[in-house]
Parts: C-alpha cells; structure tokens; sequence
C-alpha cells in the first residue's frame, strides 16, 4: 500500500495521476496508523515550509514521519522538509536529513522562483535513479534548496549548485516534481516503488 501524506496545500492530483499512470493506486491520508502500515510513503509539498510545519505538528506528524522505516520520498517542499532548517520562514524542519535549505538568490539572467526545465547532474550510482541519464531535464518550481552534501544523489544548477535529489537511510527526495517530469519522472517513481 502507498500512501501519499495530505498535510494541506499539496498538488494531490498530478501525483495521483502520475501513479496510476504506472498501474499503480495510492490512499491519500493525515492518518498515523495507515502512513505507519503503508508500504512506501509520498511527501509532496507546494506551500511554504513554515505552513507546512505548522500543519504536519497539528495533525501530530511529526514523530511519525521521523520513526518511518519503509522508503519514503520527500517531492519539492516535501524534500526540503527532511532537513534540519530551513531559511523560508526561518524554521526548523523535521531534522531526519542533517543540513539546511537556503533561499536561491537572484542574479543576471537567474530569476527566482526557479521555475521550468533544468539538466541533472552528477547523477550518483543511486536506487532512485537508476536507468535516468546523465543530462535528463526535469521540471522545478521553487525558491529555496539543499545545499549540495553528502546525501546528495543529483545536482542541478541555477546560479548556483544545488542538491536535486537526496537519499539518506530510507529516505529519498527531489527538488524537481517527477510527476510533472515526463518520461524521466516516471522512471524516477518507478525507481522508488520498486525499493
């Protein structure tokens, strides 16, 4: 069973789409037990990180999410949320993934939000992504990332270099939405539902 972590203000349904697009039926749940029984966990995220805190402490989350043994794959916001801390809101995060997210900063011809099409870099011998080219595109929307560190398993850079995918133990993320990614997305899911 997976199970896709509805803490409010997430983009459910492209998710959704993009995993019965695989063959594959998910529960979308706030329900300790059913995230605690599931075989493997989605932690998506499109909100800010202080919101998103706010509401995976009222819905009494946060413990869970950190006591998971199965994979789990934090997706945008839902990455950044494995951190330590993060500059958005200066808040701490669930604190599974040791580091911190900082904000991109906007240069010449480097706009922020990050938002479009970008290459994966870098690409490390990784579960996640298996059979994914060196140089795929994926599509990102955001202004804050990891820095690049030892968990990181892609890089991908906008002004500067930042960690675009993540592993950890069993925990897994991406910057970029491979729901929204195509063909290197979909191998990408694959990829984790098949850890």
């Amino acid at each position: 069973m997976i199970t896709i972590i509805d803490y409010g203000g997430s983009n459910l349904a492209s998710l959704l789409y993009s995993l019965n697009r695989l063959g594959v039926s998910a529960n979308i749940s706030q329900d300790a037990e059913v995230i605690k029984n599931s075989s493997h966990i989605i932690l998506p995220g499109v909100a800010s990180a202080q919101t998103a805190m706010k509401n995976l402490t009222d819905l009494k989350l946060i413990n869970v999410i950190r006591s998971l043994n199965q994979p789990v794959l934090g997706i945008c916001l839902g990455m950044q949320l494995l951190f330590e801390h993060s500059e958005e809101g200066d808040v701490d995060c669930l604190k599974i993934i040791p580091g911190k997210i900082k904000k991109l900063i906007p240069a010449v011809d480097i706009t922020v939000p990050h938002m479009g099409w970008n290459a994966l870099l870098n690409i490390c011998d990784n579960s996640l992504m298996q059979l994914v080219p060196e140089q795929s595109t994926v599509y990102f929307v955001h202004s804050y990332a990891a820095v690049v560190g030892p968990y990181t398993t892609a890089v991908t850079r906008h002004g500067v270099s930042f960690s675009s995918a993540i592993n950890y133990q069993n925990y897994y993320g991406t910057q970029f939405h491979p729901e929204r990614s195509g063909v290197v997305g979909a191998q990408i899911i694959k990829n984790f539902l098949e850890t």
